[in-house]
């Protein structure tokens, strides 16, 4: 009976596989449904024997083609493969903070040799569609009059550095969020299910290494001697590293806000809000840098 209910559960999971995958196809739905893709591979994974899972993901992928074409399958090998990744070390019993560097980092290096791929197989630079789609916009905009009168084709080339430069950062967050949410409700689903699967830290007890404020300060000084302008190699590392370090500190400085809540037993909605209000004014990373810094917590903590 047992068996039974795991297999109408396999079943169930890989319907769900289906028509996630199908999903990709429906304008606008289908960023929603990129977020959530690998979690029915993930608890299939999981849950089954390898062999079993294969077959699973091959009809899966085979219905897949059919029904939207090649462009199925290779949607669903990228996701495939950090799906197996997070169940495989799911299985092993791994940290679930190891769990997450290692998907997240296969789900960025995919993202990076995918665009490889795109640019020596079939001519297509990402770079240089952004570079045409702003300036064809803002052509249009100006030949009916839309643009202001300040902006100049040097106000344009700025624009189009800049988004160029986010490009590695943005990448890094889809891959962090991506992680994340698979996480988070495949790690729920498995539990449910009875079985034992890591989880994160409580965030009352995130703390960053010390030594990563030296890095930041390092990265700070760097910042005010290299141009802001330019293509050069250190120009981009340092347009994607310091917002990078300062989402962390961010991120810090709400483990803060648990840890005095945790302390002082304040209401579970108190130290929410207040992560809500560090997340809209990144200013207030500097209280991560503080507290990774010094031992601040200490002052607070209960004897």
């Amino acid at each position: 009976m047992n068996g039974l209910k795991t297999g109408i559960k396999s079943i169930l999971w890989s319907a769900a596989a289906l028509l996630l995958l199908l999903a990709v196809a429906v304008p606008l739905v289908n960023a929603l449904v990129a977020a959530v893709m690998m979690v029915p591979a993930v608890i299939l994974y999981t849950t089954l024997s390898k062999r079993s899972f294969a077959v699973h993901m091959a009809v899966v992928y085979a219905i897949g083609t059919v029904v939207l074409g090649p462009a199925a399958l290779i949607i669903g090998v990228f996701f495939l493969i950090p799906s197996v990744v997070m169940g495989h070390l799911y299985r092993k019993g791994v940290p679930a903070r190891k769990v997450l560097t290692a998907v997240m980092l296969t789900l960025l290096g995919e993202s990076l040799l995918e665009l490889l791929l795109a640019d020596l197989w079939f001519d297509f630079s990402l770079i240089h569609e952004i570079r045409s789609m702003i300036t064809d916009t803002i052509d249009n905009l100006n030949s009916e009059g839309l643009m202001p009168g300040t902006w100049t084709a040097e106000v344009t080339e700025s624009y189009i550095q800049s988004l160029i430069h986010a490009i590695p950062m943005a990448l890094i967050v889809i891959s962090f969020v991506f992680t994340v949410i698979a996480h988070a409700i495949a790690g729920k689903a498995l539990r449910a299910s009875g079985l034992s699967i890591p989880k994160l830290q409580p965030a009352h007890k995130w703390m960053l290494p010390r030594f990563f404020v030296l890095y930041y300060l390092i990265v700070l000084m760097m910042d005010m001697a290299v141009p802001t302008e330019g293509t050069s190699f250190m120009t981009v590392m340092l347009h994607n590293l310091l917002p990078l370090m300062k989402l962390a500190f961010s991120i810090q400085a709400m483990g803060f806000c648990f840890y005095l809540a945790h302390e002082r037993k304040w209401n579970k909605a108190i130290p929410v809000i207040l992560s809500v209000i560090v997340a809209i004014f990144p200013p207030l990373s500097l209280v991560g840098v503080l507290d990774a810094a010094f031992p601040i917590r200490r002052a607070f903590k209960k004897s």
